[in-house]
């Protein structure tokens, strides 16, 4: 698939979200970004480092590292020449996962579910929460679609960048 689009039931579907990422998922993925760019590196990576490399301040940095750590997608080395490395190789990591990992589950909102067979109890409110679901889930299956070696990619000139869909 190429950037910005979605395969839903066989078909490509393109859409445009105004979905918003927090600052705390993009710190994390901005930080195992800056893990991926430099891998070649055998040691740890000190958090003082990624910091300076990404223009993150450490102290919020530290703690996203700290839940990235809890889901299995770094791992850590105390002590002098320690730090954080990636625990799975670039190919295996997807944004969705890092996401996940400091924001929770992936969704456009807390609106719960629509009720089954059309009771609904406001007008037309089950069919705008059946669509926020969707909309989630587009978002959640578009972002599977970068793994971190695909974005260091593009942030080498490898390939090209993801394409605005305006």
């Amino acid at each position: 698939m190429g950037w910005g689009q979605v395969r839903t039931k066989g078909a490509l579907t393109f859409y445009d979200t105004r979905v918003r990422v927090s600052t705390r998922g993009d710190y994390a993925c901005r930080a195992l970004l800056s893990l991926t760019l430099h891998i070649e590196t055998p040691l740890p990576t000190s958090v003082r480092d990624i910091a300076e490399r990404t223009g993150l301040p450490q102290p919020y940095l530290e703690q996203i590292l700290l839940a990235l750590k809890g889901a299995g997608l770094v791992k850590s080395k105390r002590g002098v020449g320690g730090g954080y490395t990636l625990a799975r190789a670039p190919e295996d990591i997807r944004l969705n996962e890092i996401i996940a990992a400091v924001d929770g589950p992936i969704s456009l909102g807390d609106f719960g579910e629509p009720h089954a067979n059309g009771a609904c109890d406001h007008e037309g409110q089950c069919v705008l929460l059946a669509i926020w679901k969707q909309t989630g889930e587009h978002m959640k299956h578009h972002l599977e679609g970068f793994t971190l070696a695909s974005v260091a990619q593009a942030a080498q000139g490898k390939i090209n960048w993801p394409e605005s869909l305006h």
